[in-house]
């Protein structure tokens, strides 16, 4: 790959996705965009280059930004954004929507649905605390491959070793051949749609709990600040926001705050973060009923 058609595809997945390619990616690139040209029977890389300089097939556009996005997931990633979810997010959302009792929740940038699968997991061992309720999570993403992964919720034996308790396992997967597919009964609980986090979400309404882990690394400081001043609206004005460990609004958002108790939990900077005198709604290892949940 030239160093021409190198600036070429860096500025092409800036505007489209957001994604900063530094120049030391190029190898990367080059190994992505090799395999991509094998799999639709395009002779090399400088031809992929020369049609995306065309402008005139958004479709190739998409499958690149698909090849260069990075889908590093798990499940249970880091384990404590989950722990803090069970034992602080949820206690507390529930005490402030017992009126309506409705719960919702975005995991952005879902990848092939780990995370969204992880909460739906949480959410259903504490069916019973929870009846009644109506919960929806919903996941999105740029990329219309991962997502049909994500949906069908099927993981390779490798996909389920990393993360993934024992017990977990047993109780909501069924084994197909050497992969594993999680229940559809948890497949149920969540809705994965398309969607670029540099466009508007207006559509979406407003989210109790938006988790957005592991993305904002990957953008530049403008594209942070877009990013960041796009999802705000959509949260609650109490409602909680989770960002990875590597990543802060400092510096970025006006209208975020870290809480002073939890690391990587962030509210919106009008409200004062108060402590919560919810209990926890019960350990990691709880097994529970299941309870019937409304549309």
């Amino acid at each position: 790959m030239t160093e021409t058609d190198f600036a070429f595809l860096r500025l092409l997945l800036q505007q489209r996705s957001g994604l900063s390619l530094t120049a030391d990616k190029q190898y990367l690139a080059e190994s992505r965009l090799s395999i991509l040209c094998r799999r639709r029977g395009i002779a090399d890389i400088a031809t992929l280059i020369g049609q995306l300089r065309l402008g005139r097939d958004r479709t190739l556009e998409n499958v690149v930004v698909d090849a260069m996005t990075t889908n590093e997931t798990l499940f249970f990633r880091d384990r404590t954004p989950f722990d803090l979810f069970r034992d602080v997010i949820l206690p507390e959302r529930m005490a402030a929507n017992a009126a309506s009792r409705s719960l919702r929740i975005w995991c952005a940038a879902v990848s092939s649905g780990q995370e969204a699968y992880s909460l739906a997991m949480i959410i259903h061992d504490l069916a019973d605390r929870l009846a009644g309720w109506k919960v929806e999570i919903i996941g999105t993403d740029i990329s219309s491959e991962i997502l049909e992964k994500a949906r069908s919720g099927i993981y390779s034996q490798f996909e389920m070793q990393r993360g993934l308790p024992i017990q977990m396992l047993l109780k909501h997967f069924e084994q197909r051949g050497d992969k594993w597919q999680i229940s559809e009964r948890l497949r149920g609980m969540v809705d994965f749609r398309h969607h670029n986090l540099l466009e508007r979400n207006d559509h979406f309404g407003r989210f109790d709990v938006i988790f957005c882990r592991n993305v904002l690394i990957y953008f530049d400081v403008p594209t942070k600040v877009k990013v960041l001043e796009l999802l705000t609206p959509r949260l609650a004005p109490d409602g909680a926001f989770v960002l990875g460990a590597a990543e802060t609004v400092l510096g970025l958002a006006t209208r975020l705050t870290c809480d002073p108790e939890h690391r990587g939990l962030y509210r919106q900077a009008a409200l004062a973060p108060q402590p919560h005198a919810a209990a926890p709604l019960g350990s990691r290892t709880s097994a529970r009923p299941l309870a019937s949940w409304r549309a």
